[in-house]
């Protein structure tokens, strides 16, 4: 029995390096990661950190200097991922396509390339939103246009594992909304999908899980709330109330709160924002729930100050 099978994606200690013995540059060094099935999946790090490096060892695009990587449990470059391949969907960050085509001809060359049927072809400019534009050349198609186009093709033949690097360059925000709405009917299908997005505002409440990618290693990954919880950072407490409220809550503190380091920032009059480490949060609500106060918001930090913060600590 196959003790991977129920991941999609398992990498194992792959490295994949560049350059000579002398000097060797490590565009991925070590890494392990793993991406349960049907998971909508997020991969972000800075430029160079190895994200588009991974993703081309994933399809086969290229080996691993040392490592290995699984795809429901067959080795990549193993003797039967010729079939495994035709399981997977890829859209690239540059995306290069044939201006003198119409979408339509674009779509039916990459389906005959993978082996897929052409009849999805003009199903999936239809679902991408492009269905009467597919006769068009694609030189007439906006940036917009061709991200969508590019993909119905990484859509073709019902790939199980879907790979997205910058998925949403060029679209506006309808589009995106749209693009989103698209993964989560996928993921419903069970399909596995794997994103890479310099938008983190954007991933922050769709992924089930990220990995963060820093200098070709994974210096973090869980789910967005895990990853806060790890990095330690501190909840701001947004209060709104009479000034008389808020200079009260200022001078006089619980009991259960005499060791807390508390931070107050003024906004406004009637304004303050409280911070203070998670350890102490229910104390904190459980106090400014007391205080008869207009307004309260509890901000989690977003996932670019989790970025951030574990980065540095790395």
């Amino acid at each position: 029995m196959n003790t991977h099978s129920a991941d999609a994606l398992r990498l194992e200690g792959v490295t994949k390096t560049y350059g000579s013995a002398k000097a060797p540059l490590n565009a991925l060094d070590g890494v392990d990661l793993t991406v349960p099935s049907g998971q909508l999946f997020g991969l972000i790090g800075h430029n160079g950190a190895g994200k588009s490096t991974l993703f081309k060892l994933v399809l086969g695009l290229i080996r691993p200097s040392r490592g290995q990587i699984r795809i429901s449990g067959s080795l990549v470059n193993g003797p039967d991922f010729r079939s495994v391949r035709r399981t997977l969907g890829y859209l690239p960050e540059n995306l290069v396509l044939y201006d003198n085509l119409s979408g339509l001809e674009t779509l039916r060359f990459f389906a005959r390339l993978k082996g897929a049927p052409e009849r999805q072809c003009g199903e999936l400019l239809d679902r991408v939103g492009l269905g009467q534009a597919g006769q068009r050349a694609v030189r007439e198609y906006s940036k917009g246009m061709r991200q969508r186009l590019g993909f119905a093709q990484a859509l073709l033949g019902e790939p199980r594992l879907l790979l997205l690097d910058e998925p949403t360059t060029g679209l506006d925000p309808s589009a995106i909304r749209a693009f989103y709405e698209q993964l989560d009917a996928l993921r419903e299908q069970g399909v596995t999908l794997v994103i890479s997005s310099h938008i983190l505002a954007e991933l922050q409440q769709r992924v089930d899980a990220l990995a963060m990618l820093s200098n070709g290693r994974v210096c973090a990954q869980g789910s967005v709330q895990s990853l806060r919880e790890r990095s330690r950072m501190p909840l701001n407490f947004v209060l709104t109330g009479s000034p008389g409220q808020l200079h009260a809550l200022d001078q006089c503190r619980p009991d259960a709160l005499a060791g807390a380091a508390l931070d107050w920032q003024p906004v406004a009059a009637d304004q303050r924002v409280l911070r203070c480490d998670r350890a102490h949060k229910m104390a904190v609500l459980h106090w400014l729930g007391q205080a008869g106060l207009a307004d309260l918001q509890v901000q989690e930090p977003s996932l670019e100050d989790v970025y951030f913060g574990l980065k540095e600590a790395a």
